[in-house]
């Protein structure tokens, strides 16, 4: 744990010390701000409930994350690989898992730190009624998750590329298909159910309605943890290139 702790805390400060962090945290709170105020909007005119206005905040949340969540990861490995770097990462006396698992979860850091930033959101939200609480964790808790898929899959195409501006372009085209797929769900059948159940995003909707489902989470799991086996096996092969 001490060394995972020492991998978070170096790619924390790698985050802070460059315009990256400072710039995803203000673009999306701009655009998750945004959205919400074309809620509210909506609210107004139609007379949404409380509830309608959280679950669809929550949705366009979810989607936010699509674009943003390839810029956290997009660095991991690539800058690594980029300035020769992860060569000494590569003899050191860290486990490939620990340094995995460290840059995985500084970046679930930041992932968090944002959403903690929307957390205003709902709470401006009671103005107009009534809030139940426990949407609004459920909600989080799928972001949370759905969050950490998105980002164990942008370490693994970070792990197999030099260039951060392919493994951004690559993570986020790869979670726009997992995301896509979900309309093409509606066709029905044997098809349409395999592709809704390979949708990233239609295992959220239970999370926005405020509902906690086991079998989703799971899920969201092992699709985090099956792309960090394959980022270690990816690190683990660059050392024999």
């Amino acid at each position: 744990m001490k060394n995972i702790a020492v991998i978070v805390t170096k790619e924390l400060y790698t985050y802070f010390v460059s315009p990256i962090a400072y710039f995803v945290f203000f673009i999306f709170t701009a655009v998750s701000g945004f959205l919400f105020y074309v809620i509210l909007v909506g609210f107004t005119a139609y007379q949404y409930s409380t509830a309608d206005v959280i679950q669809t905040l929550f949705n366009n949340i979810s989607v936010t994350l699509l674009f943003f969540a390839p810029a956290l990861t997009m660095k991991l490995f690539a800058e690594e690989k980029k300035t020769g770097t992860i060569e000494l990462m590569m003899t050191s006396p860290l486990k490939d898992t620990e340094v995995v698992l460290g840059k995985f979860l500084a970046s679930w850091i930041m992932l968090f730190i944002m959403l903690l930033l929307t957390l205003i959101f709902p709470l401006i939200t009671t103005r107009f009624g009534n809030l139940d609480i426990g949407p609004i964790i459920s909600g989080y808790l799928g972001l949370l998750l759905l969050g950490s898929t998105f980002l164990s899959l942008g370490v693994m195409i970070s792990s197999m590329t030099k260039n951060q501006i392919v493994a951004a372009l690559t993570s986020f085209g790869l979670l726009l298909s997992l995301w896509i797929i979900g309309f093409l769900s509606s066709r029905g059948g044997r098809i349409g159910d395999f592709l809704g159940y390979l949708s990233l995003t239609e295992h959220f909707s239970d999370f926005s309605r405020g509902t906690v489902s086991l079998k989703h989470a799971v899920y969201y799991l092992s699709f985090t943890i099956v792309c960090l086996f394959f980022t270690v096996k990816s690190f683990e092969s660059s050392k024999w290139r």
